[in-house]
This record gives structure tokens, sequence and C-alpha cells, in this order.
């Protein structure tokens, strides 16, 4: 059913949270489990010191590390994609190359607000996702 599943991961605590949803899936449905970290590109003076840090290729290459390495425990081979751009379309188009059946997401709750729905990368990847998504609160 679930082929391939797509975990896009950043720092936060929602994506860890997701984990143990992740893998009971992909052991479920032995399935493909592709981890993908999206660097969001900063305009000019725009970034704070801490989002340049997060974002550093280190940053990114540790992270990626990490949650192979939870995986792994549990006997799941991961494959890792890191790309630059405005995380939901990453995420979408990245959900298209890899021919994903289910993207599972960390959600933040900020889409509980008005103002927040539209800013809410998960909203986004639900509303323009080429498959099911899964968000896990």
């Amino acid at each position: 059913m679930f082929k391939t599943v797509l975990f896009p991961i950043d720092h936060s605590r929602e994506s860890r949270e997701a984990v143990d949803t992740v893998i009971n899936l992909v052991k479920t449905y032995s399935s493909r489990l592709v981890l993908l970290s999206v660097v969001e590109a900063f305009e000019g003076e725009t970034a704070t010191v801490a989002d340049r840090e997060r974002t550093s290729p280190e940053a990114i290459a540790q992270l990626l590390t990490e949650f192979k390495s939870l995986f792994q425990q549990q006997g799941i081979d991961t494959e890792a994609i890191e790309r630059e751009g405005v995380p939901a379309f990453v995420i979408c188009d990245v959900a298209d190359e890899v021919d994903a059946n289910l993207i599972v997401m960390g959600c933040r709750g900020l889409g509980l607000t008005e103002e927040g729905a539209s800013e809410s990368v998960t909203n986004r990847v639900i509303n323009l996702a080429p498959c099911a998504v899964l968000v896990v609160p």
C-alpha cells in the first residue's frame, strides 16, 4: 500500500515525535523510507544567527545522520535527500520524484489560526502533494 514513504525532517520536536509513527508504517508495509531535509534559503539579513546555524551544511548533515541512526536501530534502511528551497514546494517535488505513496509530517499546530493556516508548511503540503499526507500531531 505504501511502497515509498517520504519523511521531511527538521530540528523541531514535532519531527522527532513523528518517528515512532514512521517506524510503525515502514515496518508494517515494508516500505522504502526517504528522509528529506529542506534548507530554506534566507534572503539578505532576514536570517538570524540561529537560522544560519540550523541550516549550515554541518547541521543538516548531523540532523540526517541522527535520524538515519534512529531508523537503523530499528532495522530500517533509509535514503537521505537534502535540498534547498521553499519547504512545501520542495517536499511535494521530491515526493513526485521518488514516487512516494505517503508523506508523513509532524505538525506544529500553527494552522489553528487563520494567519497560521496560510503560512503552514503542513497545510501547503496537504493542498499540493501528489500523494497522501499523514500529519502527526
